[in-house]
């Protein structure tokens, strides 16, 4: 069951309040250049001995320490003095609680996420990080969706570094067995002719593949619709991501729904068991509230997904839940409500 993070009370540790204050400020959509401070003090604290680390916060020089800068080296000395650090107390009262008001009841059926990334491609943090975040907040699997190659502007994996990936979720199912499950996945690129930007041969290893549009978004909508239809029908193909490319607010700007036959789309995703993702990020809220009722209508399965770029971003799957719930979901036909073998079951070629 996924939840909200229980507040930190003292004692606390200084990577724990830390890596609490980076989590906050990413789940409520803060700076990046405000998250970077507090995600490379854990990084740096966790290379320092602890005696050196009271030393220096008795005699006040911890912000010699490279990369503890004044907010973060506060936050340290408050919490080594066994209190919890003010910044943190502050962060935990006005953005603790929960992100939407609606949708709670579905928030809290959810086991898993479908679509998010680590620093293997355009994410901020490392595959342990958003996996140790995933176990603090409830979820039972995750699957590891960073980019395909095509997509170079978001450090995309070619086939090589995708293999040396597959080789760290291994190593993490190995040394978290019992709490949760990473399943191997890709957020791949649907190209042009409908074709998948990754080899049959590395889509054959994965256990879960999110299909999405990035190029080529104002294609005419006749082509755009066969383009998608033939994604969404190929065996290796279990979600349809962010199926219309908007964006409706945020500082990449506004962009407009590419044109394309939502009906023909979500009747081969039925047909084909392919899951319709409710992107839960609020610059997408995608598919707006009109095609999900349409993909409702048609009998199609949904993951509602965060598309989480950071660990603190698991946490939006509240926006899709809230809309979700609203326009009348039910939970059986939300796959990211099911347990791993489940999923599992579902997502393998027939």
């Amino acid at each position: 069951m996924v939840a909200l993070l229980t507040p930190l009370t003292a004692p606390v540790e200084p990577v724990d309040a830390l890596r609490r204050i980076a989590f906050l400020l990413e789940r409520t959509r803060a700076g990046t250049y405000r998250v970077e401070a507090f995600r490379k003090a854990v990084k740096t604290l966790r290379e320092v001995d602890e005696d050196e680390l009271r030393e220096r916060a008795d005699a006040g020089t911890l912000q010699e320490i490279p990369g503890i800068g004044k907010s973060t080296s506060g936050v340290i000395a408050e919490a080594l003095a066994g209190d919890v650090p003010d910044y943190l107390a502050s962060l935990q009262e006005r953005a603790g609680g929960p992100l939407v008001d609606g949708g709670e009841d579905l928030y809290a059926a959810l086991r898993g996420d479908c679509h998010l990334h680590s620093d293997w491609s355009d994410g901020g943090s490392p595959v342990d990080e958003m996996v140790l975040t995933a176990v603090e907040t409830g979820h039972d699997w995750m699957v590891l969706t960073d980019h395909s190659p095509q997509l170079r502007v978001a450090n995309g994996l070619s086939v090589e570094r995708l293999r040396q990936q597959l080789k760290v979720v291994d190593g993490v199912n190995r040394s978290l067995a019992g709490h949760i499950t990473v399943l191997k996945g890709i957020e791949v690129d649907i190209l042009d002719d409908g074709s998948l930007d990754q080899t049959d041969e590395m889509l054959g290893r994965l256990d879960l593949v999110t299909a999405s549009v990035h190029s080529k978004l104002r294609m005419n909508a006749e082509p755009m619709t066969r383009r998608m239809v033939a994604a969404v029908s190929n065996p290796r193909v279990n979600v349809l991501g962010h199926c219309t490319g908007r964006l409706v607010e945020g500082s990449r700007g506004t962009r407009p729904q590419s044109e394309f036959d939502a009906r023909a789309v979500f009747e081969a995703c039925a047909e084909h068991d392919t899951a319709v993702e409710i992107n839960s990020r609020p610059e997408r809220c995608d598919p707006p509230d009109e095609l999900v009722t349409l993909a409702l209508e048609i009998g199609c399965l949904f993951s509602i997904d965060s598309d989480a770029h950071a660990p603190g971003q698991l946490d939006m799957k509240a926006y899709g839940c809230e809309r979700a719930e609203r326009l009348g979901v039910p939970a059986e036909r939300v796959v990211t409500t099911w347990d791993v073998d489940r999923v599992r079951e579902w997502a393998a070629p027939a």
